[in-house]
């Protein structure tokens, strides 16, 4: 077997294990990206962030006819039936007859004083999906220096891929097309 040979088995043989490990390793960080990724793509489809309901029901019973009788304490009990007492921030009245109550968190309370007529909107963060689309917005330093070291491994991940095989299915052959044509997909949504 010639030098050259012995070379360039020796180059593919550390392609493919480069390859294999740094694949095995990065393989959960690319499918948590590619996961996030896609909820991202449709947030206009789903909040992957929030979960967000609305609520319209009657309130029952006389209201207090002054804004100053609308105590904390008399807010709380409203609050009582929603699940969000201990969650209260504060209330006011943008309208006469409207109060509206901050929940922690986002979530509101808007009551009609004269109707009882009542919207309550509940904002829930979304513990495991927020902080994945979270990471795509690089948290903190140390997730920055993860994060360069894994783009650096991807593009090894995928030059190592590009040598390791030869003839017609690598890349001077089929291969080759594929890569181009990986490439061309972008350019022309990006050009287009």
């Amino acid at each position: 077997m010639s030098k050259e040979k012995r070379i360039s088995g020796k180059f593919r043989k550390w392609c493919h294990i480069l390859h294999r490990d740094l694949s095995f390793f990065f393989a959960g960080v690319i499918l948590i990206y590619a996961f996030s990724g896609i909820m991202l793509n449709h947030k206009r489809d789903f909040n992957s962030d929030y979960s967000i309901t609305q609520k319209e029901y009657r309130i029952a019973g006389n209201f207090p006819k002054a804004k100053a009788d609308f105590s904390k304490a008399y807010v709380l009990d409203l609050l009582d039936d929603l699940g969000e007492r201990n969650n209260y921030t504060q209330h006011y009245f943008p309208k006469e007859n409207t109060m509206k109550v901050f929940i922690k968190g986002g979530s509101s309370l808007t009551v009609n004083t004269e109707t009882g007529e009542a919207y309550y909107e509940s904002v829930k963060k979304r513990p495991i999906l927020s902080s994945l689309n979270r990471l795509h917005y690089n948290p903190n330093r140390n997730w920055t220096i993860f994060s360069d070291i894994f783009a650096v491994s991807l593009i090894v991940i995928t030059l190592t891929g590009l040598v390791m095989l030869k003839g017609r299915k690598g890349f001077w052959g089929r291969g080759g097309i594929e890569f181009a044509a990986g490439i061309l997909i972008p350019l022309a949504f990006i050009l287009l």
